[in-house]
């Protein structure tokens, strides 16, 4: 009978043990499965909000003297992405380049997921650095009307330039040059030979001496079309850098391209133009970046003396 009892307690300890080690698994699992998220969570917003700086040089003969070292920071894409509280972030990172221009080339608001409010506050701030010139993107054309009218009111009112479809001469000293900005519904068609020609005119300038020109068009995978016109400088974005980037591989997947994309980030040519094309800064469908940091394009002009 003695036996038996002591049978029973150890049994039940046994089942006691069992159901603690049971509930002790559980809770291990649970840590280890929340480490995990956590971790995703932590690299997600890293590569999202680690920004970083690219620099080129462009090297031009027809460059004035005064125009050496010029420089320009191309912000592509942003998104109503928010680095900082109020983007100041980015701001004082734009900043730091010391630029004479600053470019946005598109897509500065996301048509799903838009505010107004904060895109003009953004302008607002870099506008105290340099001029701003601002061309559209695909997204600003999603936009519902109203929203539309109510950020280019906002841009003008903050003291950017709307270039779209437009043509300014930029001078520093006795050195020019010519900034063409495309709309993002002209990208395609003949527009940017027109206004080239139109300028030309207007200027009495020689077709054999053309002046430097930087052209703003929002998507890249028109390269052939703007290199036909003769530009010198195309400063593009769109395509988010292909989203993921690849080691020999480079980007996945773009807008428009599809698939192994041909244009997403950096330096291309043809016939004597160059088009930089920006990583761009925020997202918009796919809501994560990989391997793929938000980029600001800092390009400096020297000139072939």
């Amino acid at each position: 009978m003695g036996n038996l009892k002591v049978g029973l307690r150890m049994k039940g300890k046994s089942k006691k043990q069992k159901s603690r080690n049971t509930k002790k698994q559980k809770y291990i699992k649970l840590a280890i499965t929340l480490s995990i998220v956590i971790v995703i969570i932590l690299f997600c917003n890293f590569q999202n909000k680690h920004l970083e700086t690219t620099h080129y040089t462009y090297a031009a003969e027809k460059l004035g003297v005064d125009l050496d070292g010029y420089r320009i920071v191309q912000i592509s894409d942003l998104h109503n992405a928010k680095f900082g509280k109020n983007n100041q972030k980015l701001v004082d990172r734009i900043r730091e380049c010391e630029p004479d221009m600053i470019v946005l080339t598109g897509d500065l608001v996301d048509s799903n997921h838009t505010n107004v409010d904060r895109a003009v506050q953004f302008v607002d701030e870099i506008v105290k650095i340099c001029p701003v010139y601002y061309v559209t993107g695909n997204h600003e054309y999603w936009l519902e009307a109203s929203e539309y009218d109510e950020l280019m009111s906002g841009l003008t009112r903050a003291g950017a330039v709307i270039l779209d479809d437009q043509v300014v001469e930029i001078s520093r000293g006795d050195a020019k040059f010519r900034l063409v900005g495309l709309d993002d519904k002209s990208l395609a068609d003949g527009t940017l030979g027109t206004l080239l020609n139109n300028a030309q005119n207007v200027a009495h300038e020689d077709s054999e001496k053309k002046e430097f020109t930087v052209v703003l068009a929002h998507e890249p995978q028109y390269l052939a079309r703007y290199a036909g016109t003769g530009v010198d400088l195309v400063l593009s974005g769109h395509a988010h850098g292909g989203q993921s980037r690849l080691p020999f591989v480079g980007g996945i997947v773009a807008p428009d391209q599809g698939f192994l994309p041909e244009y997403t980030a950096g330096e291309y040519y043809m016939n004597g133009t160059e088009m930089i094309v920006s990583r761009g800064l925020g997202n918009s469908v796919v809501p994560v970046r990989l391997f793929n940091y938000p980029e600001i394009v800092c390009v400096e002009l020297v000139g072939k003396h």
